[in-house]
């Protein structure tokens, strides 16, 4: 017998993958306490098979998502459920500040927030909402850098770079 609490769960996340120029996107969306709410953002492969939207929110933000495709300069405006610790949390919103065209290096934003170069790549790696959170826009002092705590380099630091020329930063 299915337990209420699970079917809630598995009613109330859903995941699609989306085009994109660079591969393809995942976007989970998840209900939080009665809000429907994006969940994570994963760059993928573009041989991942695509699964349509199935919610609003989903839609919405695929509607986002190509108007930043045609124009870097496109703002999302969705709703986020709450992560991180409060260290990545402080990261993600000075990385928020960086303008299109615009990149900083990991160390700026450790001066910035008084943290290390390193603490400040590792929660730019576990960054759950990339484009929203733009942590592309951070580079290293020496070149575009890292991405995504490199569980894929060729992949994550091909659509790094992809984005930064798309938005005119390299």
């Amino acid at each position: 017998m299915t337990s209420s609490k699970s079917k809630e769960t598995a009613i109330s996340r859903e995941y699609c993958v989306i085009s994109a120029p660079f591969g393809c996107l995942g976007i989970q969306t998840e209900l939080v306490e009665g809000s429907l709410m994006i969940s994570k953002i994963d760059y993928l492969s573009p041989n991942t098979p695509l699964q349509p939207p199935s919610n609003q929110l989903a839609k919405i933000f695929t509607k986002q998502c190509e108007q930043y495709f045609k124009d870097p300069t496109a703002r999302f405006d969705v709703p986020l459920k709450p992560a991180g610790t409060v260290h990545q949390q402080r990261v993600w919103g000075v990385t928020e500040k960086i303008e299109v065209g615009n990149t900083k290096t990991y160390g700026d934003l450790a001066k910035a927030i008084k943290s290390g170069a390193r603490a400040v790549g590792s929660a730019c790696g576990a960054n759950p909402y990339p484009l929203i959170t733009p942590c592309h826009r951070v580079v290293s002092a020496q070149g575009v850098g890292g991405f995504m705590k490199e569980n894929n380099p060729g992949l994550y630091r091909q659509i790094k770079i992809w984005l930064l020329k798309h938005e005119g930063a390299l």
